[in-house]
């Protein structure tokens, strides 16, 4: 075939006359470059080739992470993966092998992508997100995605998004074309919920908590808001080492701090309800001390009430039964020290009287919807499901119906696609629910999610402490985000919420 049979066939001639004008017009100083360019633009993008492979979460567990081609380039992806992990969620496919990652390896998520999903997609277009999604959801079959994984179906979603960001020449800022495919048209930086001490099943000190935090809401801006969380994360530091030693700033696996709580510890409030209301003490006490480390931490920045609390109470994993084991960490006293759903109740309204607490996520176990309801209903502070929600719309609808929490926290993988995301986030914000966007505790460097929090909007993120490499990339970013809105940029500050 000659080369003006090619052109013919093609019909590149007018493209390339169409390119030459433009870069005319333009006064192109580079014209090869400016007319590659407007050729790639004028040809529609669409997937070419999906390549996945296994590799490690900040855990040392497997997880998986995709590369999906188009003509417009490469796009990588990778997917986070919970600690916590429950029946209403979609479900990660793991080998099972315990002799190879302690049953942990991925290798057959990976062989569905590289075969069955990459089959079905190539040749699509990647700004058509959600025929995309629906393509993977239908080649699955199964309602909680266990037959192609929804570790693999979530990698390749989430490599599809950035890969139609591009298409829109979005290509370092995702939130753009999330906010695109949403219908949003206000983009705003979340406030960020730094996890400054780690309990619970993250860290192997004696708290129950799965975590305290720190909410910046009196900052101006997300890089101030970023500046807060810093300077008291390492005013934090120095308060345990002075009271606890060193040893006490061994950090768990979200980055917070992780001193073993003692139980001697009494303040004067304390004191004045001891023959009021004894028990209520008795269960205050385990998580007093590590709200008065981060309470000092904050009064020696000098930020005082511009930065709230929030408790991550993660209270399924010392559940059992209808009783609460605060001592579930601590195998000589476990069973000593149960608690009934009202102590908790009145252990919460305690705690948030005597401490500027504003949320607190998963307060009793996912199936106790009795005493989350009530609490919920005396409108003290947000009460975000967790793992009663596992970020699926039909235990959202039904926790709405019952008025049973007004938060949610949004964890993709739980729900396994990015169109899946989007109208969860619309339904929790419809019911004016608060929405916290949500790290897992084995992450990953992509930052995915912090594009996903200002593109949805969402007024709330939680990816861990000002520390460890996986959970900075996702401020970081969130820190590019506003240079590159510049002035349009809006914090969502006072009305975290419901900006």
């Amino acid at each position: 075939m000659s080369v003006q049979e090619y052109l013919d066939k093609h019909m590149l001639s007018r493209k390339i006359e169409d390119a030459v004008n433009a870069a005319v017009r333009a006064k192109a100083p580079d014209p090869v470059l400016f007319i590659s360019n407007h050729m790639k633009k004028a040809v529609p993008s669409v997937i070419t080739k999906i390549n996945a492979r296994q590799i490690l979460d900040s855990r040392g567990i497997p997880t998986v992470e995709v590369d999906l081609y188009t003509n417009k380039g490469m796009f990588r992806a990778a997917t986070p993966s919970g600690t916590s992990t429950g029946m209403y969620e979609a479900v990660e496919l793991r080998d099972g092998d315990k002799g190879t990652y302690l049953g942990n390896s991925v290798y057959r998520a990976i062989t569905n992508i590289n075969k069955k999903i990459s089959e079905a997609l190539i040749g699509m277009d990647p700004t058509l997100q959600s025929q995309i999604d629906q393509a993977m959801i239908d080649l699955d079959k199964t309602e909680n995605k266990g037959e192609l994984g929804a570790n693999a179906i979530l990698a390749v979603s989430i490599a599809a998004c950035k890969a139609g960001a591009a298409e829109k020449e979005a290509w370092f800022f995702i939130y753009k074309h999330i906010a695109d495919l949403s219908g949003k048209t206000s983009l705003i930086l979340p406030v960020p919920a730094f996890t400054v001490i780690s309990g619970g099943k993250h860290a192997g000190n004696n708290l129950a908590i799965q975590g305290i935090m720190i909410l910046p809401i009196g900052a101006d801006t997300f890089k101030e808001a970023m500046q807060m969380g810093s300077e008291t994360y390492h005013h934090l530091k120095a308060v345990i080492t002075e009271k606890c030693g060193a040893n006490g700033c061994n950090v768990g696996e979200d980055g917070g701090f992780a001193p073993n709580i003692s139980r001697q510890v009494f303040s004067s409030s304390d004191a004045i309800c001891w023959n009021v209301k004894l028990v209520i003490l008795v269960v205050c006490i385990f998580f007093r001390e590590g709200l008065d480390f981060v309470k000092d931490a904050i009064d020696r920045t000098g930020y005082n009430e511009r930065i709230k609390i929030a408790l991550d109470a993660a209270s399924t994993d010392f559940c059992i039964g209808t009783k609460y084991d605060l001592d579930f960490k601590s195998p000589n006293k476990s069973g000593q020290n149960f608690k009934s759903g009202e102590d908790m109740v009145e252990m919460y309204t305690q705690l948030c009287a005597d401490y500027p607490i504003v949320s607190i996520e998963e307060p009793f176990d996912k199936e106790d919807w009795q005493h989350t309801k009530y609490f919920s209903a005396l409108g003290i502070c947000q009460v975000v499901g967790d793992n009663s929600l596992m970020s699926n719309p039909k235990r959202i609808e039904k926790a709405i119906r019952n008025s049973t929490c007004n938060g949610l926290l949004l964890k993709v993988n739980q729900i396994g696609t990015v169109t899946e995301t989007i109208e969860t986030v619309k339904l929790a914000k419809d019911a004016d629910w608060g929405v916290v966007t949500s790290h897992r505790c084995g992450e990953t460097e992509d930052c995915f999610i912090a594009d996903l929090s200002v593109g949805l909007a969402t007024g709330q993120i939680k990816a861990g402490a000002p520390c460890r490499g996986e959970r900075l990339a996702k401020y970081n970013q969130l820190l590019r985000i506003e240079e590159e809105l510049g002035d349009q940029a809006i914090y969502a500050g006072e009305k975290w919420r419901l900006p």
